[in-house]
């Protein structure tokens, strides 16, 4: 490899096999017997600087030790390929790199990995989680747990390609002690910032998933907080959604555990900050989720940020719209059931998105009293919820003489009317 890229599998391809593959319309099939989906690449920058490393340490030039070669469908007989699937550069737990103008016995990942000079506890800890002893991986990881806990050199200087590849197979162990512990340190290195974009570009993502999906109770609370602090960074958000966090994470909206729905709800706040996540959760129907949890009472705070997002865009709006969110909304600010002065001013957040929604949210907004309500509130909150506040309102009552030739009960029922007006 390369140019090694994570595809939508989690697996790891070189991007030259994933170009070959696009424009020969072929989908090797992978290791769990799943056809390869190369619609997202995401660069394995973690692998990248492995497969470097290793070229320095056997005085390899890096650019001439390809494999595979961008091939051309014009080049061959039909649309057949001139080697096997089997022979496609796929990373996976027994990833190969074999140089061109080098030996032509191949290399494991993991003996790559091992020609590169690392501290000692590392190896210690490596020796551990490798063994075939359930008590000595338990023992490792209880260590870089504790060791990672607090101190954050401990956590920039732990988070390696080799240790990371150790507790990813880990992830996925049918043993409760093994998967919690994993994951549990896995959360203690996400909490450094530079560690962030290593942890998900070494492919822990999917597994993090099928714990939140499957796992026990506690790991369930870990993958959710793992997930939570991976999606701070703005480099990780758009991956993460691409991967497929986005539905368990609204499920587990839905855990009796507190910690699991508060760490869950957090991280779909972060990850909705991008638009093409935004669209993604509207599909998951996630607007009736959030505002049945809303009328619920679970978790106001967390559930109004998300809301705030999906109304900043123009399909959040109208999914809002038609989902009865502003009626729920203004309900809510009338019952004044808020957790915090903060939660009382997303909630004015959300409408105030809402309130581009143009005559469609005019209608909605009268019918549910929200001039009346917002005139009460207006002098309890912040200056720029304020400003909020007066813009609302200087919406639901500009054009008033227009407005009352408008049937609003007919607006609101007929999908046919609202286009001929707004026509």
């Amino acid at each position: 490899m390369a140019d090694p890229v994570i595809v939508s599998s989690g697996h790891t391809f070189e991007r030259n096999c994933v170009h070959a593959c696009v424009g020969l319309s072929f989908k090797p099939t992978l290791p769990n017997g799943a056809a390869a989906d190369f619609s997202t690449v995401i660069p394995n920058l973690a692998l990248k600087s492995t497969i470097l490393n290793w070229c320095r340490q056997h005085l390899i030039d890096p650019q001439n030790r390809l494999i595979f070669t961008p091939l051309k469908t014009s080049s061959l007989p039909g649309t057949e390929l001139t080697r096997s699937p089997s022979e496609l550069s796929v990373a996976s737990s027994d990833e190969s790199l074999t140089p061109r103008n080098g030996p032509t016995t191949s290399s494991s990942s993991c003996e790559i990995e091992n020609s590169i000079s690392n501290f000692p506890e590392e190896e210690q800890l490596i020796a551990k989680l490798k063994s075939a002893q359930i008590h000595e991986q338990e023992e490792a990881l209880v260590s870089l747990r504790n060791l990672t806990r607090t101190r954050e050199e401990t956590r920039a200087r732990f988070c390696t390609p080799r240790l990371l590849s150790a507790i990813k197979s880990l992830i996925s162990s049918r043993y409760s002690n093994l998967q919690v512990n994993s994951v549990a340190a896995l959360v203690n290195l996400s909490l450094e910032k530079q560690n962030k974009v290593k942890i998900v570009r070494s492919g822990i993502v999917p597994p993090l998933i099928d714990v939140l999906r499957g796992g026990s109770p506690e790991s369930q609370e870990h993958a959710a907080g793992a997930l939570f602090s991976l999606s701070l960074d703005d480099q990780n958000k758009t991956a993460i959604g691409v991967l497929g966090a986005l539905p368990p994470l609204l499920h587990a909206l839905r855990s009796d555990s507190d910690r699991t729905r508060h760490d869950s709800a957090l991280a779909l706040y972060h990850l909705s900050l991008v638009q093409s996540n935004r669209v993604k959760m509207i599909k998951l129907g996630s607007v009736q989720i959030l505002l049945g949890m809303l009328k619920s009472g679970q978790i106001p705070g967390r559930t109004m940020l998300i809301l705030c997002n999906l109304a900043a865009s123009i399909e959040g709006r109208a999914a809002m719209l038609d989902g009865g969110a502003v009626e729920c909304l203004v309900s809510f600010m009338n019952r004044g059931e808020f957790d915090s002065m903060a939660t009382r001013e997303s909630c004015l957040a959300a409408i105030y998105g809402l309130s581009y929604g143009g005559l469609r949210f005019k209608g909605l907004a009268k019918e549910a009293g929200a001039e009346e309500i917002l005139k009460k509130v207006v002098e309890t909150v912040s200056d720029r919820a304020k400003e909020k506040v007066k813009r609302i309102l200087e919406i639901m009552t500009e054009n008033n003489e227009e407005d009352e030739e408008i049937d609003w009960a007919g607006l609101l029922n007929s999908e046919d009317d609202l286009s001929q007006i707004l026509s």
